[in-house]
């Protein structure tokens, strides 16, 4: 089984669970006495989100140790801003409780020797802080006022020598640890999960736009004009009439014509083609995401002719 510390389960654990309170730094004291033993560091929830530990820094009790408490076996009291150890009756037993580090592995066997600690205590010789309180306080820290000081009394209902499987363990096998109730957990509230939608703007790709140059082979027609000289040669109508012979044979140049011709000059210029604008459009679109959440019930249980009314006010 996992175990979480309230503050990676939920960084927003104070105003979910504690109407903006911190439980974390909460005095921690013996039974239900002033004797106080230490603070609260974080609290130890399972996978499912359900309070099973708090981590009690024992500061100048027993100097830089810190301890698993089981959850039913403390009672908080927000108002008073503290978190009385009532499953915590002696030094000795927290000097037999094996130490938790931030960051260890809190597996099956860790696990076990905490609770072997708090399944069957022994009452030191001395008398306990338990032992001037009243009869209903004591009773809560599963107590009998009328055994002899010197009589080892198991703190939980379950055998001492029961056998355990790290297969088939479950919380519910040692209900006196694990339980809690309304009477010493008033503020403690039920977690449930959602599924709670964010959006991630990320890049999807890149489009570049840029010009190249290619060649092609253009044919192009150009009409021009060449002046060409056409002689004609004609018969005139007063052909074989006599003429005077001084004037008919002088030698003389008769036309002179000077030809133009139309060149083509070809030149290359550039004009403009088209114009192209880049822009960007969203799209909209729908992701559909399943999972699966945990929600937390509440668990009324009641003894004797105890009488419970549950009242939902939500």
């Amino acid at each position: 089984m996992l175990l979480y510390k309230i503050e990676d389960f939920n960084p927003n654990y104070r105003q979910e669970a504690f109407d903006g309170e911190d439980i974390k730094g909460l005095d921690v004291y013996a039974g239900n006495s002033d004797d106080k033993i230490g603070t609260i560091d974080t609290v130890l929830l399972d996978e499912t989100g359900r309070l099973r530990y708090f981590v009690v820094d024992t500061g100048s009790w027993i100097f830089g140790k810190k301890v698993l408490l089981p959850i039913a076996l403390s009672r908080l009291d927000f108002n008073a801003g503290r978190v009385y150890a009532t499953g915590l009756r002696s030094k000795e037993q927290v000097e037999n409780l094996p130490r938790y580090e931030h960051g260890m592995a809190v597996d099956y066997d860790y696990e076990e020797q905490v609770r072997g600690i708090y399944r069957t205590p022994t009452v030191e010789a001395s008398v306990p802080v338990e032992a001037s309180l009243p009869l209903d306080a004591a009773a809560r820290t599963y107590m009998a006022v009328e055994t002899p000081v010197s009589t080892p009394h198991p703190v939980s209902s379950q055998p001492s020598n029961a056998a355990y499987d790290r297969d088939t363990y479950t919380y519910d096998r040692d209900p006196a640890l694990y339980q809690m109730n309304e009477q010493d957990h008033q503020q403690l509230r039920l977690y449930e999960e959602r599924l709670v939608a964010d959006k991630t703007r990320r890049k999807a790709g890149e489009v570049a736009i840029g010009k190249r140059v290619e060649t092609e082979t253009v044919r192009l027609e150009v009409p021009v004009e060449k002046e060409r000289v056409i002689i004609e040669r004609i018969t005139p109508a007063d052909a074989g009439t006599p003429v005077n012979p001084n004037t008919a044979f002088q030698q003389q140049e008769m036309a002179r014509l000077e030809i133009y011709e139309e060149t083509a000059d070809i030149q290359k210029q550039a004009f403009v083609r088209e114009e192209v604008q880049v822009r960007k459009e969203v799209e909209q679109d729908t992701v559909v995401a399943t999972d699966t959440v945990r929600r937390e019930q509440l668990d009324v249980k009641t003894e004797n002719d105890a009488d419970a009314t549950t009242i939902n006010s939500l």
